[in-house]
């Protein structure tokens, strides 16, 4: 039986558990938090001054830390190339309204929509940041679309949802936490209610990951090398600002959210060694050759990974985005 065959079996066969994994990782949406939970009611009488108290604590945040809040916002609005690709993983059947693959991922779609709704509404409110050029590059964005690598292989699938949600939870967390800081308890409530989501999603794909290995390990195993030897790509990596070429916004992005310690090199490294743990890498069996090899660059790279982060030099300087302009942060 070919990869692909097996790789569809597998997930038949994981598919009869996916509403119970729905009602165990995903909120119900009469429940779950909505962004004007936390943004000025339109309808009410103190709304202008709602909205005056946003940008008078906006004024606190210094300039890089808009330049992270506005490439995590605009990840986060890039959802319908998410979607998508996911839409598109074998044995996930979006026409088929009996698939639970399918269910999954629209449920999913849907918590992850209010995350990019919240920040867009807020850095809008702010008066920090040019919206418009944010605008156009989260366009970009999603017509550029995105290769993170996984093709339509759900075990490389779920190794990067697995990864990228535990660090969309580190980022979004950390943000939280510079925004409590600085005195901004609202801004700080909202991302860390967006990192407990996305804690949560983390933990679902890491069960997907969790319940292949004990049907298909030695498989299994190599999606997770394969995914790790070519390094996970994050979701922005084409960012790019208007009238500038594709991903070439992202370093400096990236630059950006490591100089403020809202994710670094370090935690990328963090993050694989928390997925080794979890799967408990070390203790799978009946493993072919080929596997075992796999397991064993797995288990060597966290510390070659930490041996290579301690020689990254990242700028001091801010690098000038168009979405945050200096005259605008004084």
């Amino acid at each position: 039986m070919s990869l692909k065959n097996v790789r569809l079996e597998v997930m038949q066969f994981l598919e009869k558990d996916i509403d119970s994994l729905i009602e165990k990782y995903l909120i119900p949406i009469e429940k779950i938090w909505q962004p004007t939970d936390f943004l000025p009611n339109s309808e009410s009488d103190t709304f202008f001054e709602e909205v005056r108290e946003i940008r008078e604590l906006s004024k606190e945040l210094p300039y890089d830390f808009w330049v992270v809040l506005v490439g995590d916002m605009i990840t986060e609005e890039a959802l319908p190339t998410y979607e998508s690709w996911l839409m598109d993983v074998e044995g996930v059947d979006q026409v088929d309204k009996e698939n639970s693959w399918g269910k999954w991922v629209r449920h999913w779609t849907g918590e992850e929509n209010r995350h990019g709704d919240v920040l867009n509404k807020y850095l809008y409110l702010s008066g920090r940041v040019n919206m418009r050029e944010i605008e156009k590059t989260t366009q970009y964005l999603i017509a550029d679309g995105f290769d993170i690598g996984t093709d339509r292989d759900p075990y490389k699938n779920f190794v990067y949802t697995s990864f990228q949600e535990l660090a969309t939870y580190v980022s979004h967390n950390r943000v939280a936490k510079i925004a409590k800081k600085k005195g901004n308890k609202q801004l700080a409530k909202m991302c860390q209610i967006i990192s407990g989501d996305e804690m949560r999603h983390h933990h679902a794909y890491s069960e997907f990951v969790e319940r292949i290995f004990k049907v298909d390990p030695s498989q299994m195993m190599m999606a997770f090398h394969d995914m790790m030897k070519r390094k996970i790509a994050m979701p922005a990596h084409f960012l790019r600002e208007s009238g500038n070429q594709i991903g070439t916004a992202f370093e400096e992005f990236s630059n950006t959210a490591q100089r403020i310690g809202v994710y670094t090199s370090n935690d990328y490294v963090d993050i694989l060694d928390k997925l080794i743990k979890r799967w408990e890498i070390d203790k799978i069996t009946n493993l072919t050759d080929e596997a075992e090899k796999a397991r064993d660059y797995l288990m060597k790279l966290p510390a070659r990974m930490y041996r290579l982060s301690e020689r990254i030099k990242i700028p001091e300087n801010s690098f000038q985005f168009k979405w945050v302009e200096p005259a605008i942060i004084k």
